[in-house]
Parts: structure tokens; C-alpha cells; sequence
């Protein structure tokens, strides 16, 4: 009995030894011909440091109302460049680049004081932008992961967000829950910060093909828009960024939350989108107090970029409902 408690005792020992250091001697190759954000700015591109992350977003238009446009994952402000000047009839119109996505910079965690990737983190964000342009109250537009933003800014800041324009937004509650939140601080170990990267690798195979299922008509997805979409997997830190994102300290489940949204709420989506199905889109709209829902026919995920048309002719009628 002797024999095997010594003998467990070396193994178990061992065991942790393996564990604290084989990640630090799996090798972690840089991924080749990545450049900055810089090499990607646009004439009419903007930078504003927000909480201590430098922001990029880009301006439209004037007046009282004020819209910001919350892009999904994967995406930035070129996901609106069909509606911006749309919008921008309506009042001022800003989309920017949350962190991890666009040309918005990418903190490591040895330079930041808090994580910026996390939803509280992206909340407080909001907020100060909202607070350094001198927005009292702003529409909220956000498309899949920038409509789960833009609910949860609501519900905690709901004197500050005059609507919610919903598009096909991603709320939880589906078939992919959040990480366990009993898992995240394995996640936050020095080394799972070195081997995660060789995780989010996988999204220069997966993005693409998400990109392709946003969409319903293929014959709309240039291969100009494809790539301009990809652009973020040829930024420096794209993967440690998608990492810090991931594994960013959990906020609670929005779906449970929906029943105490205090503004209104107007939720669009397209009748052929493969990644949030309308099923799911009308529970959603039930769930949300007086929220109404519109369907798109012919359009996918992104409809304001498939279908800007018929997004922008919905919008104009629930804005002249709702004045």
C-alpha cells in the first residue's frame, strides 16, 4: 500500500510538472506577412482613444438623432458602408471598430490595466464614446454580436439609448452557450496565454466559410467584399486578439435578460439567413416587451449589406412610426 501511495504521489507530481510547463515548450510560429492596422485606413477613416484602446470608426451626417452602428463579429465599419449616407438622412451617424475587429487597436495583456475585449468591457466603451462626443442619447443599430451589445448597453444604461434597431441579433440562448465560467481563469494562465493563439488559427478556415453563409445570394458577395472582410486575419495580433475576446471574463446570459428591456426595440432579419434562423428571431422578438420584427425575403445574415435597399425602406418606415 506503501509502494502505491509513493507511486501515485510521483505520478500525480509529475502530472502537475507536465502541465505547468509543456506549453511553454510547444512552439508558437508568428504567422507570416501580417501587417498593421494602418496599412488599411481609409480617406474618411477616424481615431479617437476610447478607455485606453484607439478606436477607429467613421462619421456620417447631423442633426438631433444620433445613430451608432455596432458591427457583428468578424466584422467593422465596412459592414455598413451600403446604409451610412441612409442613415445619415435621419441625423449623425457613427460606426466604429470594437476591439479585435476592424483597424480598432489590439491590447495584449501586458499592456493593458483591464481586459478591453470582454461585453462589460465593450458596455463601458459605448458609454465613453457616447459621453466624449456628447451623445445624451443615441439609436442603437447592431447586426448578430453588435446586437447583443447593443442589448446589453440597454439594460444597463437604458436612459442613454433612445431605440434598438436589432438586425439579426445574437442574444444567447441558442446551441452555443457561453464558455463555463468555472473554466476561465485555466483559460487566463500564463500558459494558455502562449499556446491559445494556436486555437483561434482555426478561424482562417472558419471565417471565410462564415462570411460565405452570411449571405444569401452569392452572386452578390463579390470577391472584393470577401476579402475586405478577411482583411482582419492579415492584421498583427488578429489571433492573441480573438484569444483575449473568447476567453474575456464572462457577463450573464442576455436571453433571460430580454423581458426587462425598458426602450423599444425593433428587431430585422433575413427570411434565408443560415446562421441566426428565424425561428429564433421571432422567440426573440417575443421576449422583448412591445419589440416588433420585420423579415427581409431573399436575404441572409447581413441584410444591410445583401439587401440595403429593402433594409433601408423597412427602417424608414419604423422611423416614421416612431418619432
Amino acid at each position: 500500500m506503501k509502494k502505491f501511495k509513493k507511486l501515485f504521489f510521483i505520478l500525480l507530481i509529475f502530472a502537475c510538472v507536465t502541465v505547468a510547463f509543456a506549453p511553454f515548450l510547444i512552439p508558437v510560429p508568428e504567422l507570416e506577412n501580417l501587417v498593421s492596422e494602418e496599412e488599411f485606413i481609409d480617406s474618411d477613416s477616424k481615431f479617437i482613444e476610447i478607455n485606453n484602446v484607439n478606436i477607429h470608426y467613421k462619421e456620417s451626417g447631423s442633426g438631433e438623432k444620433t445613430f451608432i452602428l455596432l458591427h457583428p463579429f468578424g466584422g467593422g465599419t465596412y459592414s455598413w458602408r451600403e446604409v451610412m449616407d441612409d442613415f445619415a438622412q435621419y441625423g449623425r451617424v457613427i460606426a466604429y471598430d470594437r476591439p479585435a475587429f476592424g483597424l480598432t487597436e489590439r491590447p495584449m495583456p501586458e499592456d493593458w490595466v483591464e481586459n478591453p475585449y470582454g461585453m462589460k468591457a465593450n458596455i463601458e466603451i459605448l458609454k465613453s464614446l457616447l459621453d466624449t462626443f456628447g451623445i445624451e442619447k443615441a439609436v442603437l443599430v447592431g447586426n448578430s454580436a453588435g446586437g447583443a451589445v447593443a442589448v446589453a448597453f440597454a439594460l444597463e444604461y437604458p436612459e442613454r439609448v433612445e431605440q434598438l434597431i436589432l438586425v439579426a441579433p445574437g442574444v444567447g440562448g441558442g446551441r452555443n452557450p457561453q464558455f463555463p465560467t468555472w473554466a476561465l481563469p485555466v483559460m487566463w494562465t500564463p500558459q494558455m496565454h502562449r499556446i491559445g493563439p494556436l486555437f483561434m488559427r482555426d478561424y482562417q478556415e472558419s471565417l471565410p466559410r462564415t462570411v460565405e453563409r452570411g449571405w444569401f445570394d452569392q452572386t452578390k458577395l463579390t470577391d472584393e467584399i470577401r476579402e475586405t472582410h478577411l482583411q482582419i486575419l492579415k492584421i498583427k495580433n488578429w489571433d492573441r486578439a480573438f484569444y483575449e475576446l473568447v476567453f474575456a471574463p464572462a457577463y450573464p446570459e442576455l436571453r433571460g435578460l430580454l423581458p426587462e428591456l425598458k426602450v423599444k426595440a425593433y428587431i430585422i432579419g433575413g427570411m434565408e439567413d443560415r446562421l441566426i434562423r428565424t425561428w429564433y428571431l421571432e422567440a426573440v422578438a417575443t421576449e422583448i416587451p412591445e419589440a416588433e420584427l420585420t423579415l427581409i425575403p431573399q436575404c441572409g445574415h447581413v441584410p444591410q449589406e445583401e439587401c440595403p435597399q429593402e433594409f433601408m425602406e423597412v427602417i424608414k418606415i419604423y422611423l416614421q412610426s416612431n418619432k
